[in-house]
Order: C-alpha cells, then sequence, then structure tokens
C-alpha cells in the first residue's frame, strides 16, 4: 500500500488503528491536540470485552502486554438500594469476559508500541478541505497543513473530520454526569470505600443515580448521574465547587450518607460530564479517501462499549487496508459496511440499558435483566 494514512486524534481507536497498521508493514501519522501523553487524565478504569475490545489487542498483537495491566477483582459488582441495602451482588471469580483496566495505562501501553515519531502531538485540528480525487487538507492550529491520501477521523465527538461525510452532529441525551473522587479511601474514606466494594457500585432511581469504582491506589472514581437539562446545569455554580457538590448531594436527599459522602467528600473538584449522542444508526455515502472510527463515527450515551467498539473500529479498518492494499475503497467500503451494523446494534442495546438504569422501575429492571 503506498497511499499515506494520517490519523486526526490519538485515543484508543486512533491508536489500534495505527498499530495494526504498523503490524502490516504500512506506515501511519497519527496527530493529537494534546500537547503530551500527560497532558491531561485519561478517565476511569474500562472494562474490556472478549467479542471486541480483546478481539482488537489480538489483532494488534497485544494481548499479553493487556494482561499485565489487568487489575484483579474489579470486576466484582453490586447494586445497592438507595439506604445502602444491597440488592444485588457479583463477585469477581476471575473467569469473567470483561477484565478491568485503567484507561490512561492502556493509551500508554498502545502509544509505546508504535514506532517513534509515529504520534505527532500539540497537533490541533481545525480545518479539513477536499483537495479532490480522494484526497484532503488538515489545517492545525499552528497554522500548519498536511496532505494526504487516506484520512481517519478518530477525534471523538466534536470530530473535525466528520464533516466532509456527514452533517450529523452531537444532540444533548437528556442526562449528564458529575464526575468526582476519593482518593485513599480505605483510610479517610471507610464507610464509602464498603459501600462501593471491590469493583464496581451501582446506586440507582428513576431518573437519578450514583456509579462508583474502585481504581488503583484506593481511588473511588463517581459518576452521579442526573436526567435534567442543560438549562439546569447551567444553573448550577461549577466554579463554586462546595456549592456545587452541595447542589447536585440536595438530589439524592434521604439517600444513605456513605453514598452521599461519593459527592460531599470529593478530593477534586466535580466535574460536569454532558452527554450527547449521534443518531441511532449514524451512516454516511462512501466518500474517497476519508473515513471515521470510534466516537467520531456513532457516539452514543455511555454503556461500557464505547472504547471497545473504537478500538475494534481500529483494528477492523486497519486489518482492511492490509487485507486489500492496491484498493483503498475496497477497503474502506467493507469497513463501513460491517462498522454501520454493529454500531447500530449496540446502540439501540445502550439505549435500553439507560432505560433499565434510569427509567420508572429502576433499579428492579437492571436486577431482573441481571438475574435473567
Amino acid at each position: 500500500m503506498t497511499t499515506d494514512v494520517t490519523i486526526i486524534g490519538a485515543g484508543l481507536g486512533g491508536l489500534i488503528l495505527a498499530r495494526v497498521l504498523h503490524l502490516h508493514g504500512i506506515p501511519a501519522t497519527v496527530h493529537e491536540a494534546e500537547t503530551a501523553p500527560t497532558a491531561r487524565a485519561q478517565g476511569g478504569m474500562l472494562d474490556i470485552h472478549d467479542h471486541n475490545g480483546r478481539a482488537a489487542l489480538r489483532a494488534a498483537g497485544l494481548t499479553a502486554e493487556f494482561r499485565r495491566l489487568i487489575l484483579p477483582g474489579r470486576q466484582a459488582l453490586r447494586l445497592l438500594d438507595r439506604d445502602g441495602t444491597v440488592l444485588f451482588e457479583e463477585p469477581d471469580d476471575g473467569a469473567g469476559g470483561r477484565p478491568e483496566v485503567q484507561r490512561g495505562e492502556l493509551r500508554r501501553m498502545l502509544l509505546d508500541s508504535l514506532p517513534a515519531g509515529a504520534v505527532r502531538w500539540g497537533r490541533k485540528a481545525t480545518g479539513v478541505r477536499s483537495l479532490g480525487e480522494g484526497r484532503h487538507e488538515v489545517t492545525f492550529a499552528d497554522g500548519s497543513t498536511v496532505a494526504t491520501g487516506l484520512l481517519v477521523g478518530a477525534d471523538g465527538a466534536w470530530s473535525r473530520v466528520r464533516p466532509l461525510l456527514s452533517d450529523a452532529a452531537p444532540r444533548y441525551f437528556g442526562r449528564s454526569f458529575v464526575e468526582t473522587y476519593l482518593y485513599d479511601c480505605d483510610t479517610r474514606h471507610p464507610a464509602a470505600a464498603k459501600a462501593v466494594g471491590g469493583g464496581s457500585m451501582l446506586a440507582l432511581a428513576p431518573g437519578k443515580g450514583i456509579q462508583a469504582h474502585r481504581e488503583s491506589g484506593a481511588t473511588l472514581h463517581t459518576y452521579v448521574a442526573l436526567t435534567e437539562t442543560q438549562d439546569w446545569f447551567a444553573a448550577v455554580d461549577f466554579t463554586d465547587p462546595a456549592a456545587a457538590m452541595a447542589r447536585i448531594a440536595g438530589e439524592f436527599e434521604g439517600w444513605a450518607p456513605e453514598l452521599t459522602a461519593l459527592i460531599t467528600d470529593s478530593d477534586t473538584a466535580p466535574v460536569l460530564r454532558p452527554l450527547n449522542t449521534l443518531p441511532v444508526g449514524h451512516r454516511w455515502d462512501r466518500v474517497p479517501g476519508v473515513t471515521l472510527v470510534g466516537d467520531a463515527a456513532h457516539l452514543s450515551a455511555p454503556d461500557g462499549e464505547g472504547a471497545n467498539l473504537a478500538m475494534l473500529d481500529g483494528a477492523e479498518l486497519g486489518e482492511a487496508l492490509a487485507a486489500h492494499p492496491d484498493d483503498v475503497e475496497a477497503a474502506l467500503t467493507a469497513y463501513e459496511h460491517a462498522m454501520f451494523d454493529r454500531s447500530a446494534e449496540t446502540a439501540v442495546d445502550g439505549a435500553r440499558l439507560h432505560a433499565l438504569m434510569f427509567g420508572d422501575d429502576a433499579p428492579h429492571g437492571l436486577i431482573t435483566a441481571f438475574r435473567g
């Protein structure tokens, strides 16, 4: 394959793509807006599923390296009632198909698997345009440009590459998360640590919930879910952390103190995470020389599948390009056909999961689903 490959975004999908291409002797350059690998926190825990995320890691030849990142015991799951009563519990017996790792460590592993210089940092894409005959030009914030015969948008929800293919834009899902952290939890926050247990904990009610996970280093990472409008959240003063935490915790009045402590005792300022989605079944007509992976292609409400799908997208695109070295369009057509169907099905499943977690029957519908 002689076509130069330009990947915008050094998230998991873009990095898996670059790695698979590297294994097949196809050079690629990844352009990332962040100035360095450590420029910002990379999120919390990810459960990597055998049928998509781990399949992608196998294609990337990184199974052994991945296994060294797995945190034992983190697949344990419990659902609590708002008074702290355990309604459902599933231990981690070590035999599950969804091992948990830290997102930042997984990303570092992928970066380390690439040749030096494959990722160019501080390259924020600000615009793209067609040059004709399947070639495109990317403009970066520093005024520089790059022209490429194959452009892959791995640049997330607000992709700069997507407009080449589609006029779809993310829309607010009607729910937001508020993110908090408790550090040294077993010593400093023992009641909250006991409530969460060794893995993940869900305390759910119609329209709201407290979701926490035990990460490495005795850290409790919490996402507080509230089904409210963007105007409602705009009225919360997140520049005043204490006031914001009190306002959010007020939505859980009467809940067990070990649960609300995950909000009020946060060791960091609360961070608002609005949930946005692309239309279910988002797809586009084939445009020569450009495609998308991950959230750029199929952003949906978080359901544990997003990172896994992004990695599988990257792996399958890389393998398709390797299988069609003299016909890039055939490779892109094959990749998109499978990706469109897969992502649409997953988005429907994700919406169903959110209905179980936050619908009128929460948390009992979810418990029934788990037991079934």
